[in-house]
């Protein structure tokens, strides 16, 4: 069967106000004449970044169809998500929950999502090595073999907590290593460590941005499959933290996230100008600059990659809901283990 890659409607404009009409979305942007219209059976979700209005009737339809509503800081931080009435089998729930009381099977698919981190990572920082000169060449090979060294011990590992450091280590690598692959425009400063809360240079912004984009897109596929995104395997349980969304977008942030991010910059796409620093020292994206983000995401969405499982090419889109479909199944006891994704 062909599914259907839908889109998802982005709105940053400032005072851009999104109405329903019939079937429909009215957009309007101040300044700007006219009104656009997009179809909403064309939609499978909206995203709005900061002061962006939505009508209650809108909000209304948006949520009898399931069709996801997400709401981020202009600087692209997740504030907050509307799907609907809650879907999904309530068996399958269980089962979930059932099995992160399991420490054996919770930390078997943990590590099979950390495994799949490292292999992937160790993708992208290779891939990096082709085109790289000799010295950050070098660096970037040694990170690779350093990587995939930790793979023998995953299945040694005796609990989560062990591999949550074997991630974190994955991570710090993962990173040290991005700073040798990126060769951005002049006027954009050296990147040297992965800053969060708040992003403090054009890198670690684009990061945060692009990772607040995936995480909606994860997000979205564990509900569309019917699971809890708050109950997860590696990362822990808190209030409002979704957990098992968080744990699926491990295995792709580096060829679908980061990758992105390494293009825009090194093919000069993103430059100093689509970036503004705030009082505090926090650096944001442009309006512009989140256009160029944005549109890239959507087109890279669309480019198709290998699944072995499936035995075809899936789109990147829908990678995250191919594999929360394979966590269900090792959930209610079809797969004996869950497989994540590997690039190749």
């Amino acid at each position: 069967m062909t599914t259907e890659l839908l889109n998802t409607l982005y709105a940053q404009t400032q005072g851009t106000e999104l109405r329903l009409e019939e079937d429909s979305i009215r957009i309007r942007v101040p300044d700007q004449p006219g009104r656009r219209v997009v179809p909403l059976r064309r939609l499978d979700g909206i995203v709005v970044y900061g002061n962006i209005t939505l009508t209650t009737q809108l909000i209304t339809r948006c949520a009898e169809d399931g069709r996801p509503i997400t709401w981020m800081s202009r600087s692209g931080r997740y504030l907050g998500r509307l799907d609907g009435a809650t879907r999904g089998n309530v068996l399958l729930r269980h089962a979930q929950h059932t099995v992160h009381d399991d420490p054996d099977i919770r930390r078997a698919i943990a590590q099979h999502m950390v495994a799949a981190k490292i292999r992937n990572s160790r993708w992208i920082i290779l891939r990096a090595a082709r085109d790289a000169d000799p010295g950050p060449q070098s660096a970037l090979r040694a990170t690779a073999a350093e990587l995939i060294e930790a793979l023998p011990a995953l299945p040694e590992a005796p609990d989560v907590d062990t591999l949550r450091g074997y991630e974190g280590n994955a991570a710090r690598l993962h990173f040290e290593a991005l700073r040798h692959a990126l060769r951005p425009d002049e006027g954009i400063p050296p990147f040297t460590r992965r800053e969060r809360r708040p992003p403090t240079d054009p890198v670690n912004a684009a990061l945060s941005f692009v990772y607040g984009l995936l995480r909606g897109l994860v997000h979205g596929a564990a509900e569309q499959v019917g699971l809890d995104p708050y109950v997860g395997y590696l990362h822990g349980i808190r209030p409002g933290k979704p957990s098992l969304a968080l744990d699926l977008m491990e295995e792709f942030r580096a060829p679908l996230a980061d990758r992105l991010v390494l293009t825009l910059f090194n093919r000069r796409q993103l430059r100093s100008g689509h970036f503004d620093e705030l009082p505090g020292g926090a650096v944001h994206l442009t309006d512009d600059g989140r256009s160029v983000v944005v549109q890239a995401w959507q087109e890279a969405k669309e480019h198709p990659w290998p699944h072995t499982l499936a035995g075809r090419e899936v789109p990147a889109g829908l990678l995250p809901v191919m594999q929360a479909r394979l966590l269900a199944r090792h959930l209610r006891g079809d797969l004996p283990a869950y497989l994540p994704w590997t690039a190749s």
